[in-house]
């Protein structure tokens, strides 16, 4: 009798990642305008990739070599892609980040970006150039993983993105943002929220199964909150670290924030379920008349039956993040090394426009990207001043245990991002708690991310370890340097590089 034997795709793909197999994963990605209107409200000029928008994903596995050749045919302006979280180790250069990492890609030229993915989760790419993704530049990027923990507790994968939009394009919005017309720093309102780059989209789902649902925040500015209607959510993984499993009914993700979460759908197929992806009004300097901060989806269990309007919320009650546990159990960093204070506030300069500024220095773009320095300054290259006076320069040395103290002077939430790591956020203060005076007590397995919000006049205590120098720079001593940014999102915040600090201004 000849007997049969099956074997999962997850399972092959364990066994060939085990015995040190990975592919090459590329993708010809031509720049271009295209039009799109997602809202329905608006038809605008969006920048698209082989004539399409949304966005392809990347998808790839654990140890795969990842090439994306890009083509930049946008006509009137230079480009770039940075790929979110992926920490780029032996690999700065292909980070991304115009004016640290590399030049931008001119009109009419190409760039190979090549480098290995060795780490598992959900990630997004974007343009990091002249503030330009929320013209569309912006779309998933998936590592699976064939050994993860929680690989037999779900059926299925779905992604979701959400984000801001608005029908005015950058080149008109960031002007008038840094302007002394705008002293206040008011950020623009956006038109939208979207759902996969659309508006009242469904998902259909099978009674009794479980979905494993990558959330991503691609917008530009404003905070989201998630939920799905009488169905709970279990957290996985946040930002490539899976932690431990956490029940909630409600997310907030600020914007370049991942989550994944288990959903199990009932064993019914009697009602279809509304989701919503809320905008965080309390992110606005007024809410103008008639804007619809929601953006509604529907889990589809049968499509001979309504799809309901979701319930008015009059009130948000989301998973607090801090209190996630990393699945690895990985302890506070202990013997700090280097201890950085960064003191953040907006400010307006001698032009009359508002900045975001850490340590009063707002980023001005260096003429040579930080990384060439790095790379052609010899040991002058150890000099902190050769970076420039706006750039806010730091030195850190290999294994350091780092410690970053972020006070907020600021009335507005802020998330901030580290490039080429994660960060253990040790503590994090409530609204208006003033600055950091060492008299809490730290988290001692605390939650791990590369993207976390700071609350208004608040502060958050962050570690890691400087373990991702550039070692392709021969320099005196191999051990000393590291390419690392600390990055604020939303028009008025602020960029910290290698450690370098930033705000958005006039290219």
């Amino acid at each position: 009798m000849l007997s049969t034997v099956r074997f999962s795709t997850a399972t092959i793909l364990y066994c060939l990642v085990s015995l040190g197999w990975s592919a090459t994963v590329t993708y010809d990605f031509n720049i271009t305008w295209v039009t799109s209107n997602p809202d329905g409200a608006y038809e605008r000029s969006t920048i698209g990739i082989n004539g399409q928008w949304p966005l392809p994903a990347i998808r790839a596995t654990v140890g795969d070599q990842v090439v994306v050749n890009v083509m930049n045919q946008l006509g009137n302006e230079t480009t770039s892609l940075h790929f979110h979280g992926i920490y780029q180790t032996d690999s700065p250069e292909m980070d991304g980040t115009t004016g640290v990492s590399q030049c931008a890609i001119p009109p009419g030229a190409s760039l190979t970006y090549n480098f290995l993915v060795e780490q598992p989760g959900t990630y997004w790419y974007h343009s990091h150039a002249i503030g330009q993704y929320p013209d569309g530049l912006r779309g998933p990027f998936i590592v699976h993983d064939p050994a993860s923990p929680f690989m037999d507790m779900y059926d299925e994968e779905i992604v979701l993105t959400l984000s801001d939009w608005y029908h005015e394009s950058m080149a008109v919005l960031i002007p008038s943002f840094l302007s002394v017309a705008n002293p206040t720093g008011a950020e623009p309102i956006p038109d939208a929220a979207l759902l996969n780059d659309a508006q009242n989209i469904t998902v259909s789902v099978e009674p009794g199964k479980t979905y494993m649902i990558r959330v991503i925040n691609m917008g530009a500015f404003v905070g989201q909150y998630l939920w799905f209607e009488d169905h709970s959510m279990t957290i996985i993984e946040v930002d490539g670290i899976y932690t431990e499993p956490a029940v909630t009914e409600m997310l907030y993700l600020s914007v370049a924030q991942r989550y994944s979460v288990l959903l199990t759908t009932k064993n019914d197929t009697l009602s279809n379920f509304a989701f919503v992806g809320s905008m965080d009004q309390d992110m606005f300097d007024h809410v103008p008349p008639g804007l619809n901060p929601n953006a509604t989806g529907w889990l589809v269990y049968n499509k001979s039956e309504e799809l309901p309007s979701p319930a008015i919320l009059g009130n948000f009650y989301p998973f607090d993040d801090f209190t996630l546990i990393p699945h690895d159990g990985e302890a506070l960093l202990e013997n700090v090394d280097h201890s950085i204070l960064l003191n953040f506030m907006m400010g307006n300069l001698d032009n009359g426009a508002n900045y975001g500024m850490f340590n009063d220095v707002t980023y001005v773009t260096p003429v040579v990207p930080t990384l060439y320095t790095v790379l052609s300054a010899g040991d002058a290259a150890d000099d902190v001043a050769i970076y420039g006076s706006n750039t806010n320069a730091f030195i850190l040395e290999k294994d350091e245990v780092v410690e970053i103290v972020l006070n907020s002077a600021d009335t507005g939430k802020h998330p901030f991002h580290l490039h080429g790591h994660n960060f253990q956020v040790a503590a994090r203060s409530a609204v208006d708690a003033g600055a950091y005076a060492g008299n809490v007590s730290l988290s001692q397995i605390p939650m791990r991310r590369d993207t976390f919000m700071v609350n208004p006049g608040g502060y958050v205590v962050l570690r890691f370890k400087a373990n991702n120098p550039d070692k392709s720079r021969p320099i005196r001593n191999p051990d000393l340097r590291l390419l690392t940014y600390l990055y604020g999102f939303g028009y008025s915040t602020v960029t910290l590089n290698g450690i370098w600090t930033r705000a958005l201004s006039p290219q």
